[in-house]
């Protein structure tokens, strides 16, 4: 592990758009706390041409390569999701800290399976759900886990976003095999994560999805209600067929209402702190929005993940806490199959959901990842 004067060694691993355009900048943006020292693709090209863009030193088209020879504190994982599981296994099992991009993994099973490569006390796999980390998020799960805006009870969780055929000319996208879901695994996850993170345990979902306009395996379209225990109701659109695009949260709590609405990212400028009737004459700023604008982005995570990896301590967005939104989605996807509630204690290793978002099952990789989890 790096010491605490030097910089975080950090590799990339797959030299896509979002490497170039979200990863690199966040690595940048640390103050020297953290530097890139080599990446990886199968595409050898690729890789060198992004190490030129980004001045890395080390270029390599191997993962076990890259990690006996470069010695990394931290991996970013930036592939397609169905290679997340190999490559965070072969990162963890050598000793080094993970950052996954979204969708975590294809399906629950293979999320505990991963876990399993986990140490008591790390290496630990943290996922990207950069939107818990702005300073509007984060003051107010303060105010909800301090009750100072009254009990949560109404909320709305819209993704409401556009792609068109052509995006869908990716051979691994809207397949189930290779995405793992829709829009509601693929896109809403974000705002889902950022909702849940937020809103705490969810007990029950009911949900409907559609295939409407894309020629794909999976969903285009999904619709859910869940219950929370706390209490609230909240009700969630994941979508892309949706021309005007938002991204739309909204908080009713006894006291106060609270929304944003942003696209792929937000500062405090996106969220609206509106007073209930009694509290009229407050200002936002007596309901506890925040003075400070950090905003989301993959940078502010970043600098969390730094810290606790530094201190040796599970990251945000890791364990129990970076399986909830995956856990979530495997319930709606089984509420909308079935046409039933779903809970979480439903979602066990002989529950096919549990095994993919389709529900339908590898019989082979269930024994691989029942022989990881020790079932």
């Amino acid at each position: 592990m790096t010491q605490h004067n030097q910089p975080v060694r950090v590799a990339i691993v797959g030299a896509g758009n979002i490497a170039d355009g979200s990863h690199m900048p966040a690595i940048q943006a640390q103050d020297g706390q953290a530097v890139a020292v080599a990446v990886v693709d199968v595409d050898q090209d690729r890789a060198a041409a992004f190490a030129d863009r980004w001045g890395i030193p080390e270029v390599y088209d191997d993962l076990p390569d890259m990690l006996r020879d470069a010695h990394p504190d931290l991996v970013v994982v930036c592939t397609p999701p169905l290679a997340h599981r190999e490559a965070i296994t072969a990162c963890l099992d050598a000793g080094v800290w993970v950052w996954c991009e979204k969708p975590p993994t294809l399906s629950l099973a293979e999320y505990d399976a991963i876990s399993a490569h986990e140490g008591e006390r790390g290496p630990y796999v943290s996922y990207v759900f950069q939107h818990r980390f702005g300073s509007a998020a984060r003051i107010l799960r303060e105010h909800i886990r301090n009750s100072t805006l009254g009990a949560p009870l109404v909320g709305i969780c819209h993704t409401l976003w556009y792609r068109d055929d052509a995006y869908f000319d990716v051979p691994w996208r809207g397949k189930w095999e290779t995405e793992g879901g829709g829009p509601t695994m693929g896109h809403g996850i974000h705002q889902m994560d950022l909702m849940l993170s937020l809103m705490g345990e969810w007990t029950e979902v009911r949900a409907a999805t559609g295939t409407l306009a894309r020629d794909v395996e999976t969903e285009d379209v999904s619709m859910a209600l869940a219950r929370f225990a706390n209490g609230a109701m909240v009700s969630m659109v994941n979508s892309v067929l949706s021309p005007r695009e938002t991204s739309y949260l909204r908080f009713d709590f006894a006291d106060a209402t609270v929304e944003l609405e942003h696209l792929y990212g937000y500062d405090n400028s996106h969220w609206t702190w509106t007073p209930a009737p009694h509290r009229s004459g407050d200002a936002p700023e007596s309901l506890g929005a925040p003075t400070d604008d950090r905003p989301s982005s993959h940078a502010a995570q970043l600098a969390v993940l730094l810290r606790a990896l530094r201190a040796g301590q599970r990251p945000e967005a890791s364990g129990h806490d970076g399986r909830r939104a995956l856990a979530f989605i495997a319930a709606l996807y089984q509420a909308a199959a079935t046409g039933r509630p779903v809970t979480p204690d439903m979602l066990t290793p002989d529950n096919p959901f549990y095994h993919s978002m389709s529900g339908i099952r590898d019989t082979a990789h269930d024994q691989a990842d029942k022989e990881q989890i020790g079932v």
